[in-house]
């Protein structure tokens, strides 16, 4: 059955080359109104994707480029004393756009990376006192390099959980890069993008997600794989109610983009990685092992009701 976001995920994947899961997996966590971390390797399209998602969805655009001196009033803004006034005017930062862009984020310092806290939580931040409206829809799409990485600081629990989703894009196959070799550059492609969907329509598909049926066995799934975090014995702590919730709302959003109109236990499962990976925190004799592998294993564990 058709979704109503194909004709978006076809012009992503026209510039983001043989990454169809991953696509899919940013609409959905998008649609479920979360915030999204893209971790890989530099050079294999996390930046690209970012902007093929702001212009896609006809979005205000704002790109922060995270390095060890940025500051959080170079992020927020601060007020400035004007002369011919003589009043301070607050002057917005790069935060104050609809779609933002942290590009290489644990490359700043753990007092700039806390400044995204308030803002992706409350979606407002906090200046001299004064409380400011972030623009709505609101979301972070936040870039990281691997923890192995020289210059990097590793982003801390809290922040991490902020992060509705996290997913990697990987090397693309042979085809998918033979293809990017002999096409187009990606950055002339963007150039030419258009809105497929206005911000109107995308906050009508957001108020549609919560709508989508979860049956009573489906929510027990959802329970059961929480559950199963908090008493396996290999994590320092197991799910917490929040990503209890951000996984319903992600497997909603995912049969959304499916067509459907009601949640399967397959769903849970596509996007169960993505939701669970970063939250999952191994006891030191696990630590061998891949977010993906701990993942992958929980669903091997728990049983569909």
């Amino acid at each position: 059955m058709a979704g109503p976001v194909d004709g978006l995920l076809e012009r992503i994947n026209g510039v983001i080359l043989g990454k169809e899961e991953a696509a899919r997996l940013a609409v959905a966590c998008l649609l479920a109104r979360g915030h999204l971390l893209i971790e890989d390797l530099p050079g294999v399209g996390k930046t690209t994707l970012a902007h093929a998602l702001a212009r896609l969805l006809g979005l205000e655009f704002q790109r922060i480029q995270f390095t060890s001196d940025l500051l959080p009033a170079d992020i927020i803004g601060a007020s400035v004393f004007e002369r011919d006034t003589g009043t301070f005017v607050f002057h917005p930062g790069p935060l104050f756009a609809q779609l933002v862009l942290a590009d290489e984020v644990n490359r700043a310092t753990p007092k700039t990376q806390s400044a995204l806290l308030e803002a992706m939580g409350e979606r407002q931040v906090s200046v001299e006192g004064e409380t400011r409206a972030l623009p709505e829809p609101f979301f972070v799409i936040a870039t990281q390099n691997p923890q192995t990485q020289v210059g990097t600081f590793p982003l801390p629990e809290s922040q991490l959980d902020r992060f509705h989703m996290r997913i990697a894009l990987g090397y693309p196959d042979a085809r998918a890069e033979r293809e990017l070799l002999q096409g187009e550059d990606r950055a002339d492609l963007l150039l030419r993008l258009e809105p497929a969907l206005t911000p109107a329509e995308l906050e009508r598909l957001q108020q549609r997600v919560p709508q989508i049926h979860a049956a009573d066995a489906l929510v027990d799934y959802v329970q059961a794989l929480v559950a199963h975090t908090r008493s396996v014995g290999r994590f320092r702590t197991g799910l917490s109610p929040r990503a209890g919730l951000a996984l319903l709302r992600s497997a909603q959003a995912w049969a959304l983009v499916d067509g459907r109109e009601a949640v399967i236990p397959e769903d849970v499962q596509a996007v169960f990685g993505a939701v669970a990976g970063h939250r999952l925190h191994p006891l030191p004799e696990e630590e061998g092992r891949a977010a993906e592998e701990h993942a992958a294993g929980i669903l091997e564990e728990v049983a569909i009701p």
